[in-house]
C-alpha cells in the first residue's frame, strides 16, 4: 500500500490536488510529487478578481499565478477551471438567501459541500484520478470504503467542522495529506521547497466578501429583500424599528440602535414570517437542547439514538459532551451544559472522541 492507501505504486497512482494557491494545498501538491505521484493541480476561478479582497481571497488572481507558479517549479500539470457561475449558485446565492430567511449561513461548508467535493470531485474522477487531494487540516481514516474522519492533530488548525456534510462516497476518495501535521510544520516545510507562498497568510473571515462588512454584499445583490420591520423586547412590546432582518445575526449586540435600557440587549430571535427581530438579555441566548435537520451521518454503525457523545455549534469552539437523538433525518443533541449563540442556519457538528460522526443544520 503507498502512503494514500492504493495497492499500486506512486507513480501508477494519478491525484488531482486542489490548489487554492495558499501554503496548504502548495505543500500537500508538492509532497506528494516528491513521493512520486502522478499529480495534476486545479485551481478554481471563483469569483471576478477586480471585485475579491487580497488579505481575504482564495481562488482570486493572484491566488491562481501563485498556484500555477508552484506547479511550475515542480514540473507537474496545473488546469484552471472558471466556477464563477458554480461558486455564485451554490455559495454566493445561499449566503444572501440565508440572511433573507434570518438565518446565519456557514459559506465555508457550502463551499465543501458543493464546488469542492462535488463538481471539483467529479471532474477529478473524469480525468481518471483515483483521489482528490485537499489542503484541509483533517484526518481520514480506513480502507478504500468506509472511511472514516477524524480531527487533525492540529486542534487549533483543525478543519474536520467544515467537512462535516461530506457525503460517504465524497470521504472514501478524498485524501487530506497535511492532518498530521502542525501548521508550523507545513510553514516549515513550504521553506524547504522554497515555495514562494510560505510567508503568505491565511485567508481570513469570508473570502467572497471583499467590503468591511457582509451587509454591504448583501445590499448590492439583493436591495429589495432589505424591509423595515418592528424591534420587539422579550416581552413582544415594540422599542424600535431596524432597517431589515438581514441585517442582524443571533447574538448580536452591536449596531441595533436601541439605546436606555438598563443592561445590554441581544438579538434572541429573528422572524422572517413576520419581518421582526426581538431583544433580550444575554441569559435568553442560553440552552441546552439543539434541534437540527438534513444530517449527515459518517458514524457508520455506530448508534444514532441516545448516543453519549460529544457536539459544537461553532469550529472556533471545544466540542462539549451530551446526548445525541437522531430520526427521520431530524435530531437533536442535548448538551451537559448551556450553551449561547445558536443560530439557525448554523451546524451542530457531533464527534465520538476525535472521530467526526455526523452534523446537521441547525433549526432552533
Amino acid at each position: 500500500m503507498n502512503s494514500l492507501g492504493f495497492d499500486k505504486s506512486e507513480n501508477d497512482t494519478k491525484v488531482v490536488v486542489a490548489m487554492s494557491g495558499g501554503v496548504d494545498s502548495s505543500v500537500a501538491a508538492v509532497m506528494l510529487k516528491n513521493e512520486g505521484y502522478n499529480v495534476i493541480g486545479i485551481t478554481l476561478k471563483l469569483y471576478n478578481n477586480a471585485n475579491v479582497n487580497k488579505s481575504k481571497s482564495c481562488c482570486a488572481g493572484i491566488d491562481i499565478e501563485d498556484a500555477k507558479n508552484v506547479a511550475l517549479k515542480y514540473k507537474f500539470d496545473h488546469l484552471i477551471l472558471d466556477y464563477q457561475e458554480k461558486f455564485y449558485n451554490g455559495v454566493i446565492s445561499n449566503f444572501v438567501d440565508s440572511y433573507a430567511n434570518g438565518e446565519t449561513p456557514l459559506p465555508c461548508v457550502q463551499c465543501n459541500q458543493t464546488v469542492k467535493f462535488k463538481d471539483l470531485l467529479d471532474e477529478a474522477k473524469k480525468i481518471g484520478a483515483d483521489a482528490l487531494v485537499t489542503g484541509h487540516y483533517a484526518i481520514r481514516r480506513g480502507p478504500l470504503n468506509n472511511a472514516s474522519l477524524h480531527k487533525a492533530k492540529d486542534p487549533s488548525k483543525d478543519q474536520s467542522f467544515f467537512l462535516f456534510a461530506t457525503l460517504q462516497e465524497q470521504l472514501n476518495y478524498v485524501r487530506f495529506p497535511l492532518g498530521n501535521y502542525k501548521k508550523s510544520e507545513i510553514r516549515k516545510i513550504a521553506e524547504d521547497f522554497n515555495l514562494n507562498v510560505s510567508n503568505k497568510p491565511d485567508s481570513q473571515d469570508i473570502c467572497f466578501v471583499t467590503s468591511n462588512s457582509y451587509r454591504e454584499l448583501i445590499n448590492n445583490l439583493s436591495p429589495k429583500a432589505n424591509k423595515k420591520g418592528v424591534i420587539l423586547n422579550d416581552d413582544q412590546k415594540i422599542i424600535g424599528t431596524h432597517q431589515g432582518i438581514m441585517n442582524y445575526t443571533i447574538g448580536q449586540r452591536k449596531g441595533i440602535g436601541i439605546s436606555g435600557s438598563k443592561e445590554p440587549l441581544y438579538v434572541i430571535d429573528i422572524n422572517k414570517d413576520q419581518n421582526s427581530i426581538t431583544l433580550g438579555p444575554k441569559v435568553k441566548l442560553k440552552k441546552n437542547v439543539i434541534k437540527f435537520k438534513n444530517i449527515n451521518w459518517l458514524g457508520g454503525k455506530i448508534s444514532q439514538e441516545n448516543l453519549e457523545c460529544s457536539a459544537k455549534i461553532r469550529s472556533t469552539q471545544q466540542d462539549f459532551p451530551g446526548v445525541l437523538d437522531i430520526k427521520d433525518n431530524l435530531g437533536t443533541f442535548t448538551f451537559n451544559t448551556q450553551l449561547d449563540g445558536t443560530s439557525p442556519g448554523q451546524a451542530c457538528v457531533f464527534y465520538k472522541n476525535d472521530q467526526l460522526l455526523g452534523g446537521g443544520w441547525i433549526t432552533i
